[in-house]
């Protein structure tokens, strides 16, 4: 019997050590096909731009084709679910925002397990999100705007790109903090957001800084906090919620790079490296500030903590507020 367990565990321990041979050996050869980037949004989108500028310097660091594959749908729920089903050998890869982060507690089922299902690579970028209001309200600070809804009770609404986004939650955030009277107004994006805002219709609205940032530079909407501790470079004359004395309302948006929980360490060794070096190119980082995103390319484990607080903080928020999304 003894005999029969120790042949058994021996057998057990050539398959082991044949597995991580086989699994080193596809390691040092790869790439040797075309890789593919999964983004869960439309193109032309803040993650959509930023996998396409992966790509790009990926292509040029592996010798691989490295193809964009968009899968929009159920506020991308569908194309991480995908990337989360996808073999695990560094040839798929997906680009999200904080979407990623909030989803398991915005929805009452999501196709994923946040820790279980990736391995974070590394955070490209973030922005922080904005408060801003049409120049027609007759407010330039957040405490006048505060002041103004708390003296018309039910008369005020603030927009959002859409239910669920990291902007509406940090309008929520402001909301609850300041026990006020003002209702959500979700839009399909931020382009019709913005335009409802420059017309006044819903003069109040939360964005992430690069939507933004264009309309703030030319007048057509006031800046009056980001949802930060620090101003950022993108928009410098609008100050921070923390400057304000607003402190704990931080919220940001993020553009990140993760692959399916499985892939050969090594891979993922070789991924950051590649990734983390094309972030601090001159030219990558000249393209990210150009759409207001902040560069910052930290480490895998920098990245999983900051998934891991991401989830912490944005749940505490859709809890309190009773946000549900079907």
């Amino acid at each position: 019997m003894k005999v029969a367990v120790i042949r058994r565990s021996g057998a057990a321990m050539v398959c082991v050590a044949a597995l991580l041979t086989a699994a080193g050996a596809a390691a040092q050869q790869y790439p040797i096909r075309p890789l593919r980037i999964v983004v869960p949004f439309a193109a032309a989108g803040g993650s959509d731009l930023i996998a396409r500028l992966v790509a790009k310097n990926l292509s040029e660091s592996l010798g691989q084709p490295v193809i964009v594959d968009n899968r929009p749908g159920a506020g991308a729920n569908i194309g991480i679910g995908i990337a989360a089903k996808s073999p695990p050998d560094g040839y798929t890869l997906l680009v999200s925002s904080s979407a990623f982060t909030v989803n398991p507690t915005l929805y009452a089922k999501v196709p994923y397990d946040p820790f279980r299902d990736f391995i974070p690579v590394t955070c490209v970028g973030s922005s922080p999100n904005i408060l801003a209001v049409s120049p027609q309200l007759p407010v330039r600070s957040v405490k006048e705007l505060i002041d103004l809804v708390r003296s018309q009770p039910g008369k005020h609404n603030y927009s959002s790109p859409g239910a669920g986004t990291t902007p509406h939650l940090s309008g929520e955030m402001l909301r609850i903090a300041f026990k006020l009277d003002l209702r959500h107004i979700p839009y399909g994006g931020a382009g019709p957001q913005v335009q409802s805002m420059i017309s006044a219709q819903v003069p109040i609205g939360f964005a992430s800084v690069p939507s933004f940032a264009p309309q703030i530079k030319a007048g057509q909407l006031r800046g009056l906090a980001v949802t930060a501790e620090k101003r950022t470079a993108v928009l410098p004359d609008v100050p921070a919620m923390g400057e304000l004395g607003i402190h704990g309302m931080v919220g940001d948006t993020f553009q990140g790079v993760l692959v399916p929980a499985g892939t050969p360490r090594p891979i993922v060794a070789r991924l950051h490296a590649d990734i983390v070096r094309a972030i601090g190119s001159a030219d990558m980082r000249e393209r990210m500030n150009a759409i207001g995103l902040e560069p910052i390319g930290n480490t895998p484990e920098q990245f999983a903590a900051q998934i891991k607080a991401d989830i912490a903080r944005w749940g505490a928020v859709i809890r309190q507020a009773g946000i549900k999304v079907d």
